[in-house]
């Protein structure tokens, strides 16, 4: 029995019943054990303590539970942003002092405000801007970023550098000082995920590794030999206060806010359409930009850091039989509880072992199937995999990624601009025309000539249209009295667009030939006729449904000009 429906807030509850209690409580319990070693292994890959991370695992889970719609999507301190937000950070601020807590705080309040009004305007589409090359790319570039940056960690040697080739540099320097202790601990937890993941994700793999490292540091005082510990955590709950900022640090963070919130999006997207509830009940991605933001919103509050969606925790809640946002209210909860009275259960986990985390994170981002079969199918576009790669890695990491986000819509652009004008041949025997390439031999009618353009018809591609189109009809090998523009997959025409295609007509009709326009079944392609005049001067009996239409009406119209012709010259 449905005991909640048509709720405002907390929508994921809506038709929730009793009986799904049992599934919510177990996927939380699931979790929290994942996200305690992980949230404490985020925020220290971005130079914060471990209770950061769990205040942006609690603000994450509460606000986008309250406003968000999706029943599964797990929000918190993020693997992916985290990288990015720090790299921008230390730019402005030296990590680990209050300055850079603020920024880090005031990053939050503005990526909030930024997700927010994005769900609100509508802005979904944002999501599609990355292609899956480039996504892949960056995500194997901020794997990079992440082993590097642990990698000092994981060795228990000094780290530095303000770039990743001065880390490279630095961790080079010293690397003959590497502790067998610390990395036996690190790469040991490592595998111990690993070997659990293969079992079954839903074991916490993770927190078994961690419990293991601490055990073995503490039985064996590996602490004496240069174990590094993250040693006493504050037991504070979070509290509320407004982050301290001025216009200039404002000025100083909006490119980077703009970056976080375009990641948190495309991420929120993902994951949302990936894990969606059923086919009845489609995601919907603009409450869950508002969810997003308000998970930010909150995180900036408590003084905590950006966070966003996580695909690996939110198909752990899948997995576990997770029902609606409860089960990652339990886990907050249970997170909530490890801070205030828990603390010291910590107090012996070897950094090293969060560094092993970290490098398993690495790992499964990094997505090297994904990698093989487009290198396979599609070997041009597995060079963008490489370009954005390279982007991310060599240059700073927030200009490198804002790098692969324009050469997506670049490469987008380029496959627009490709289209090109070809010609339609009937299909023998019937009444469907295709393209002239076809193995099976075409057929074509006396006089006309069916044209195609199989893309939108914007800015981008007008000259382009306006050239092949008036070149098609030059190089015709026949006489001809009219052309048909086949237009089914002409989705959208633009202003620029509409002129073109006036000047097309215009062209057509100083030499003698009629212009029709055949199947423009978009909705806002035929409105944009209507709009700039092209039906108006066409006049609405060219406009036509179907190709063979057209050249019906064609032939009837040549046919009586022919005997009108022969009429005129008996009389």
């Amino acid at each position: 029995m449905r005991i909640l429906n048509d709720l405002r807030f907390f929508r994921s509850l809506n038709g929730w019943s009793v009986r799904d209690l049992g599934g919510d409580l177990t996927a939380g319990l699931t979790l929290a054990a994942i996200a305690i070693p992980e949230q404490m292994a985020t925020a220290s890959l971005g130079g914060f303590a471990p209770v950061i991370g769990f205040f942006a695992f609690i603000a994450g889970s509460i606000a986008f539970a309250a406003f968000a719609a999706s029943r599964y999507v797990s929000v918190g301190a993020d693997s992916t942003i985290t990288p990015i937000f720090a790299g921008g950070l230390t730019a402005l601020a030296i990590t680990g002092t209050p300055a850079y807590f603020e920024y880090a705080a005031t990053l939050a309040l503005m990526v909030g405000a930024i997700l927010v009004l994005a769900g609100v305007l509508r802005m979904g589409w944002i999501a599609n801007l990355l292609s899956i090359p480039v996504t892949t790319g960056f995500l194997a570039g901020i794997a990079v970023h992440i082993v590097v940056s642990q990698l000092p960690t994981l060795l228990g040697v000094p780290g530095g550098g303000n770039s990743l080739f001065s880390h490279i540099a630095v961790l080079a320097a010293n690397i003959g000082h590497t502790n067998l202790f610390v990395l036996a601990l690190g790469i040991g937890v490592f595998f111990v995920i690993i070997f659990v993941e293969r079992v079954s994700s839903r074991i916490p793999g993770a927190l078994i590794g961690l419990l293991i490292a601490s055990v073995a540091t503490i039985g064996f005082h590996l602490e004496r030999r240069g174990v590094s510990v993250l040693g006493d955590i504050s037991g504070a709950l979070p509290h509320f206060a407004f982050p301290a900022f001025g216009i200039e640090d404002v000025a100083h963070l909006v490119a980077l806010a703009l970056l976080i919130s375009l990641v948190v999006m495309m991420q929120t997207a993902a994951t949302s359409n990936s894990f969606a509830a059923t086919k009845e009940e489609p995601p919907d991605l603009n409450q869950d930009f508002i969810g997003a933001g308000a998970a930010n919103l909150l995180s900036a509050l408590i003084g905590a850091i950006p966070v966003n969606a996580s695909p690996p925790r939110t198909a752990v809640v899948v997995q576990a039989g997770g029902r609606s946002q409860l089960s990652g209210l339990f886990a907050a909860s249970l997170v909530a509880t490890l801070v205030a009275f828990g603390p010291s259960l910590l107090i012996h986990v070897p950094r090293a072992a969060l560094a092993g985390i970290l490098l398993f994170v690495a790992l499964r981002i990094t997505r090297f199937s994904v990698m093989t079969k487009i290198y396979r199918q599609a070997i041009g576009e597995f060079g963008l995999i490489i370009t954005t790669v390279i982007a991310i890695v060599v240059l700073p990491i927030q200009i490198g990624v804002a790098a692969s986000v324009m050469l997506s819509i670049l490469h987008g652009v380029w496959m627009t601009t490709r289209t090109r004008v070809i010609e339609f041949e009937r299909l023998p025997g019937t009444t469907i025309w295709w393209p002239a390439s076809s193995p099976a031999a075409g057929e074509k009618v006396d006089g006309i000539m069916v044209l195609a353009f199989q893309a939108p018809l914007t800015f981008l591609n007008a000259h382009t249209f306006r050239r092949d189109f008036l070149a098609a009809i030059l190089n015709s090998r026949r006489p001809l009295t009219a052309v048909i523009l086949e237009a089914s997959n002409i989705v959208e025409i633009d202003f620029t667009a509409s002129q073109t295609l006036l000047q097309i007509i215009g062209d057509c009709s100083e030499n003698g030939i009629s212009f029709d326009v055949a199947r423009l079944e978009s909705v806002r392609g035929q409105q944009a006729l209507e709009k700039f005049g092209v039906v108006k001067l066409l006049g609405r009996n060219r406009v036509f449904r179907s190709v063979e239409e057209a050249v019906n009406d064609l032939k009837g119209l040549n046919s009586r000009r022919q005997t009108s012709d022969v009429l005129g010259r008996v009389l």
